[in-house]
């Protein structure tokens, strides 16, 4: 069967195999990578607990904080993470959920002395049921729980311990004073010891592994088009292209996002992210990633389907199926590297276009496989299959227009 699809421009087999060698090596850099970085985290913990730890050790600090000093390890213990961003986001809502928490509760604790006798008691109970129940409530708030649910955890606990304690005010003020001191030197260590010692910054995780993505996915579409036109007795697909688990992976990959897209957020300046960098769109593209990876995840579903036509008929449609995957495991790879080093892309000039073209291709060849489907069931099949294929181009096009978005708003140099 002839076709018209257009080839990959300016790309020969050589470039598009060292594309794919500089993804696996890059890949299996990132995994090394990574657990180096969760023994330098495990090591900056001890440093943590040992620089708190000096306020028992040392005399001269014991006799100023006392035994609040215990606050201080539990903050360090409690708000150490793995990220910077998430050490930030719960050292700031820690120390703000301890004063309003406290504050409120001295004003309540004020108020209850004042009304004395049984009225204290009634005054104490109505302040922390009213209270309990409105910052809960406030944590099922998807906005709120995303970013502040640990804020509002320790608002709840420490205006409950300062109500029900039923110390005089003034006592309560010092209580209070001393306790958001030592949680300050606390949130100070964590924040000295991960920002300067080899900080593990969420923005570049979350960049690296988006622009890996895509190399990912380039090669899932490989493999379901290698396994779909594979001639009984061909050899094997290599296990590196294990489509499911690489797109069932994905589609769980929404929640560590989100968490990745916050933490960045809270993140100083640093590198070549600023402090309005647009994270909510990598959440997008990530969204978009995984509809691909759902209609990959269906391509798949129709080798394993036992209606499928023999391999040998499969052949008829071969040569614009796999010029297609070609094309579209060159585009994907193309916008990954954009992504990872930072440059714009021209999807609408340079990408869309040609998209188009082979989504007319495609549709063409499904119109002679339902015309030679009313004569059998195997066209049908074929059919089907064809009509995923323009499916993952109609993805592929949207995640070009969102990639070209991201360099626009992000301010990625021009190639």
């Amino acid at each position: 069967m002839s076709s018209t699809i257009i080839a990959i421009p300016n790309q020969g087999e050589v470039a598009l195999n060292q594309k794919k060698k500089l993804f696996s090596i890059v890949e299996k850099a990132c995994n090394k990578d990574q657990d180096t970085r969760k023994f330098i985290h495990c090591v900056k913990v001890g440093i943590a607990l040992v620089l708190v730890s000096l306020l028992y050790l040392l005399d001269p600090l014991f006799k100023k904080v006392g035994g609040n000093a215990m606050w201080a390890i539990m903050t360090v213990v409690v708000a150490f993470e793995f990220f910077a961003g998430a050490t930030l986001s719960k050292g700031v809502n820690r120390g703000v959920g301890t004063v309003l928490g406290g504050g409120m509760g001295c004003l309540v604790a004020i108020l209850a002395d004042e009304i004395g006798g049984i009225g204290n008691a009634i005054a104490v109970a109505t302040s922390v049921f009213i209270f309990g129940a409105a910052a809960t409530y406030s944590r099922t708030v998807p906005s709120v729980k995303k970013k502040y649910d640990y804020g509002v955890m320790i608002f709840i606990l420490t205006f409950s311990l300062v109500v029900v304690s039923g110390l005089r005010a003034g006592t309560v003020m010092k209580l209070a004073r001393e306790r958001l001191s030592t949680i300050c030197m606390g949130f100070a260590v964590c924040i000295f010891t991960n920002l300067l010692i080899c900080p593990m910054w969420a923005s570049d995780e979350l960049h690296s592994t988006t622009a890996l993505k895509f190399e990912k996915l380039a090669r899932s579409v490989e493999g379901c088009l290698e396994e779909y036109f594979a001639l009984v007795g061909e050899k094997e697909i290599q296990p590196s292209a294990n489509i499911v688990s690489i797109c069932s992976s994905m589609l769980h990959s929404k929640s560590n996002e989100e968490s990745q897209a916050n933490f960045a957020r809270w993140e100083p300046w640093h590198g070549k992210f600023g402090l309005s960098y647009p994270w909510e769109k990598y959440l997008q593209i990530g969204e978009v990633t995984r509809e691909l990876a759902s209609t990959i995840l269906s391509l798949k579903g129709c080798l394993q389907s036992s209606r499928q036509p023999s391999p040998t008929i499969r052949q008829s449609i071969k040569e614009p199926c796999e010029i297609a995957g070609l094309f579209l495991a060159w585009i994907l790879r193309e916008l990954g590297q954009n992504i990872e080093e930072m440059k714009k892309c021209r999807a609408k000039v340079l990408i869309v276009p040609h998209l188009h073209t082979m989504k007319a291709e495609l549709s063409r060849v499904t119109s002679r496989s339902l015309l030679e489907g009313s004569k059998n069931g195997e066209g049908l099949a074929m059919a089907g299959f064809l009509f995923l294929l323009m499916e993952t181009v109609e993805k592929v096009e949207i995640l070009a227009k969102e990639v070209e978005e991201l360099g626009e708003i992000a301010g990625f140099k021009a190639k």
